[in-house]
């Protein structure tokens, strides 16, 4: 083909370098569009047919291959095959053509490999026993064996080497290579994991107490992860650190839109006790428990006068505690606050009691994740539940100061 369009120029009175150089620009337009129109039909056209008769005929492997675009993957190598078809009609760069086009259909292959891989763990997690027995591993190794022999085809290629000299090069080489790029092999494998796995990604607020690292994720590169520290300084991490060891990621809190609080009370055990009619009609007149306090109080005396309960000692029978009457107050409360998310977990629950007091921890999710928004959820909540406890006639555990001890031991 080359050569009739020469000839054609030739006769039309144009020099051999002119019809040279003009021939070989038809041809690399002829090329490119022609490549084009083979990759717009094969995915405008073919592929849109595919997944049509894939999405109808509702098979698990279709599903997963179209979900994981293998497809797509796959189309790219079209365009390559067009190339290396047409690289004769170029005399002087036939092999280099041949030798590129033959490059990206390798790049094409290893790539819908890749997404292969990838749909064959979407099916096996489809089953139960992929709980206990997963194959993510075995598949990034089975990657990594992909990418490996892609690349030496590639070189190879473009060498004109055979691939096992290569290989056998690469084996001589490798203890060297190791102890040179240690670093280097450390931080791009680590790189790869944290990918595959979406463990870490830019703009993440993670923590890792071991590296001092407590802020937003800046930079992901090859030998370190930089971290923004709320406090604006930068702490650097090895990349391969954050594989080898433990991070906390707060990712998924922020994607939840709740941010946890988890904070308890220590009640004063001296200040614990039975309620007696006083307290409870105090306890009623608060308005978002008094129907709950008074339902309690009314069931309490039913059971005791049913089974014939003597009154005179307080251990028989059963009784409301201030306590108990705190504990229904406080999730009340938290469960109409406006800024506590609803659909997350809303409790309060009551701890092991120890030498400072009896904790009762406040378990809820604010509907913000911003910082400054949930301290200030937090702190308006426990201001409030600090300042009602004396109401249940209950007292703050509190270490004795030395203003305590002065006010003690004061005489007039």
């Amino acid at each position: 083909m080359f050569q009739q369009i020469d000839r054609f120029f030739i006769v039309q009175g144009l020099s051999d370098k002119a019809s040279m150089n003009i021939s070989v620009a038809v041809m690399v337009i002829f090329t490119v569009i022609v490549s084009f129109l083979a990759y717009f039909i094969a995915e405008k056209i073919l592929l849109r047919i595919l997944k049509a008769i894939i999405s109808r005929s509702n098979t698990r492997w279709g599903d997963a291959l179209l979900r994981q675009k293998f497809f797509e993957r796959l189309v790219l190598i079209v365009p390559s095959f067009v190339i290396y078809g047409l690289s004769s009609s170029f005399p002087g760069g036939q092999d280099w053509i041949q030798r590129i086009a033959f490059c990206m259909i390798v790049i094409g292959v290893v790539l819908a490999l890749d997404r292969f891989l990838n749909a064959v763990n979407d099916i096996y997690n489809n089953y139960d026993i992929s709980d206990t027995r997963p194959i993510k591993g075995y598949l990034q190794v089975a990657k990594i064996i992909v990418y490996t022999i892609g690349l030496v085809l590639i070189v190879s290629e473009l060498t004109g080497r055979s691939p096992w000299f290569l290989l056998g090069s690469i084996g001589a080489a490798t203890a060297v290579l190791l102890l040179i790029f240690q670093n280097s092999i450390l931080g791009f494998v680590a790189s790869i994991q944290l990918t595959e796995n979406d463990m870490v990604r830019i703009g993440d607020w993670i923590e890792m107490p071991a590296h001092g690292a407590d802020g937003t994720v800046r930079e992901i590169s090859l030998h370190t992860v930089k971290v923004q520290n709320w406090d604006n300084t930068i702490t650097t991490v090895p990349t391969y650190a954050m594989v080898s060891e433990s991070f906390k990621n707060w990712r998924n809190m922020q994607e939840a839109g709740g941010r946890r609080i988890q904070r308890a009370i220590h009640i004063d055990m001296n200040s614990i006790r039975f309620c007696d009619e006083g307290m409870l009609e105090r306890y009623e007149r608060i308005q978002i428990i008094g129907e709950h306090v008074a339902e309690k109080a009314r069931n309490v005396s039913s059971y005791n006068t049913d089974n014939n309960i003597d009154a005179s000692s307080a251990v028989n029978g059963r009784h409301l505690t201030n306590l108990g009457i705190f504990r229904a107050y406080a999730e009340t409360y938290i469960k109409n606050h406006p800024k506590i998310k609803k659909s997350m977990t809303r409790m309060v629950r009551q701890l092991d009691p120890d030498e400072h007091g009896l904790p009762i921890e406040i378990y809820a999710f604010t509907d913000t994740t911003a910082w400054e928004e949930y301290e200030t959820i937090q702190s308006d909540i426990f201001d409030h539940m600090l300042a009602v406890l004396p109401e249940f006639d209950l007292r703050i555990f509190q270490s004795p100061s030395g203003h305590d001890l002065g006010d003690g031991c004061r005489t007039d």
